[in-house]
């Protein structure tokens, strides 16, 4: 697979994995698969290089980012004091398709949670994410890497139609497994509420935390 000057696409093989995580480091923007879709990712501690996410998808700046983790420390680098219900959730669902909304720490840029006291981070299961985070070892913003409002992509040949050129790193690890978004709860509330419905169900979330609510609302 070949792209436009400016967006270097590479077979997600470890030397690749490092080096996108170097470039991620230094404020790049790289697309990548996850289990649930192809995501494209910056440094979330890293305001400037979050901004660029949004130009490449030409993403309205309300819109908040999922914060992608490798393990239970960057949680509490990312999130405050998380819940005991939150702990319990991650516990059954993470690594998984599950996002959760709890309040920001202040580390976090506010433009990736769009100025809002909250942020929404999930711990990815796809072995590609993981060993480019643990690479990395700083926390990834990450919305879907397509242009804002068109479908979410599942190939890198997905992303290149959309971004081709206006990112700086490809990973192609083949199709995404589960071509469908994670589910997205926000614990903020008096009841946990299912902002997007997606690979982790009601139901199941249920067996754990069974007063859920759903209301739906557009995170990409």
């Amino acid at each position: 697979m070949t792209a436009e000057p400016g967006t270097r696409v590479l077979q997600a093989d470890g030397a690749a994995i490092a080096a996108a995580a170097a470039y991620l480091k230094a404020g790049g923007l790289v697309a990548f698969p996850t289990e649930t879709v192809y995501g494209l990712g910056a440094n979330a501690l890293d305001a400037e290089a979050v901004a660029r996410i949004f130009i490449a998808k030409g993403r309205p700046p309300n819109d908040p980012i999922i914060v992608h983790i490798h393990d239970l420390a960057q949680f509490y680098l990312v999130a405050q004091h998380p819940s005991a219900v939150a702990l319990r959730l991650a516990e059954r669902f993470w690594p998984g398709a599950l996002t959760l909304v709890l309040k920001r720490r202040p580390l976090i840029p506010a433009n990736v949670s769009a100025g809002l006291d909250t942020v929404a981070v999930r711990m990815p299961s796809g072995s590609i994410i993981r060993a480019l985070l643990k690479a990395a070892q700083i926390p990834i913003a990450a919305p879907s890497a397509n242009t804002f409002s068109r479908p979410s992509a599942t190939t890198a040949a997905h992303v290149l139609e959309d971004l081709d050129g206006k990112i700086d790193y490809l990973l192609d690890g083949g199709a995404a497994e589960m071509g469908l978004e994670s589910t997205v709860l926000d614990l903020t509330g008096e009841v946990p509420t299912v902002l997007r419905p997606g690979a982790i169900t009601i139901e199941e979330l249920r067996i754990v935390i069974p007063d859920v609510a759903h209301k739906q609302q557009m995170i990409d």
